[in-house]
């Protein structure tokens, strides 16, 4: 039986113990975390990633947690509509094979569906790995000692594993922060089934209400000194950036000193390698390729990256070489794309003037004109092939 170790038990470890047990390997997932994460913030399932999830089986247990589409209102700063746009018009773009969900709740159905064909050890990491032709020998914080044919780095943007064995050069920072974080209840002033966006100069806040135990924020910003605003935590650092809006963007701060923890804020990075793997060990997800959340494509990418992994490793047997090397030239042309999308998507999402304000706004109304729709939707779904 071939072994492998995978360095995170987040979506993209979760996703490639998944496939790698279900092909018969002995999987050992081991995480820094003491538990499991059960929150966290919407993310897409389209394309390569609707596609991988279908094929580990994930859809009739997401399909319970299922957000669904919205209407979306671009606000003025205190809250009063600019203009709507209809949730038919993302129905019309996105096309059929899409499905919104929490993190959490993806999580939640990887690990139910992995965890009788892994070994999953929480509060535990790597502390040295060593690699030959004929295996990787991994000790754990634990003090276990695992031999294994591979080790999947799965450990995110920041990822111990990358550095430890590819080194620290490859990770791209950008002068944006990004908050999201799931809101118990609705937030008033924000009409059910909607989401309220403001996005002005350097900034957006996008508050969702689905209902009750479905309802989300998100923000984003740009900012001198990342780090800075890290060290101050997502309460005083959002209230600082966004304090002046009105609408929903109070109210959703306010709900986030109930438990900031519950919040991913982080600054924006991509993360850009030559090559994801060498000999035995191998990155995975945002560890290899972070597109950040500008791209909207992280989750999707690494079902698709765990799955296609699992494809290329059984196509070639105990050529991992061959295997490895298929799964990246198979991958990377989508991950590039992302990441320039990413790189465009930041003039979006934090434009650096109001004249870019007006330009996004008057392409946002032209989308709602008859016919244009149908033409975002062939964009789109050329953009997702």
């Amino acid at each position: 039986m071939k072994r492998a170790v995978i360095v995170g038990a987040g979506i993209a470890g979760l996703a490639t113990a998944l496939r790698l047990g279900r092909d018969g390997w002995h999987v050992v997932v081991v995480e820094r975390a003491p538990g499991r994460r059960s929150s966290g913030y919407m993310v897409n399932l389209i394309g390569p990633g609707y596609d991988a999830a279908e094929r580990l089986g994930l859809l009739p247990a997401l399909s319970a947690s299922e957000l669904g589409l919205f209407t979306t209102v671009l606000v003025h700063a205190d809250g009063r509509p600019k203009f709507t746009v209809p949730a038919a018009i993302a129905e019309a773009a996105l096309g059929e094979r899409t499905m919104s969900v929490f993190r959490g709740d993806l999580e939640t159905s990887l690990f139910e569906a992995a965890r009788d064909r892994a070994d999953i050890r929480f509060g535990a990491t790597v502390e040295s790995v060593e690699q030959d032709t004929d295996g990787v020998r991994v000790e754990l914080s634990d003090g276990t000692t695992e031999h294994a044919d591979l080790l999947v780095g799965c450990d995110g943007v920041h990822s111990a594993t990358r550095t430890a064995v590819f080194g620290s050069d490859f990770v791209v920072d950008s002068p944006y922060l990004v908050a999201a974080f799931p809101l118990d209840h609705p937030v008033p002033g924000v009409p059910e089934s909607s989401a309220t966006t403001f996005i002005g100069p350097g900034r957006t806040a996008a508050i969702v209400n689905l209902g009750p135990q479905r309802s989300s924020a998100f923000f984003t910003y740009r900012c001198a000194d990342p780090g800075a605003d890290l060290r101050r935590g997502p309460v005083e650092a959002l209230g600082t950036a966004f304090g002046d809006l009105g609408g929903g963007v109070p109210e959703a701060i306010r709900h986030l000193t109930k438990d900031p923890a519950n919040a991913y804020f982080d600054a924006v990075s991509q993360v850009v390698m030559p090559h994801w793997s060498t000999g035995r060990v191998v990155l995975l997800g945002d560890a290899a390729w972070c597109v950040t959340l500008f791209a909207g494509h992280g989750a999707a990418l690494a079902l698709a990256g765990a799955d296609h992994l699992g494809a290329a490793l059984r196509r070639h047997g105990d050529d991992l070489p061959a295997a490895l090397a298929e799964w990246e030239t198979g991958l990377r042309p989508e991950v590039s794309k992302r990441q320039a999308l990413a790189r465009r998507g930041m003039l979006q999402y934090a434009p650096p003037s109001r004249f870019h304000v007006w330009m996004n706004d008057l392409t946002m109304r032209a989308i709602t004109l008859p016919g244009v729709s149908n033409l975002v939707r062939r964009g789109i779904e050329r953009a997702n092939r």
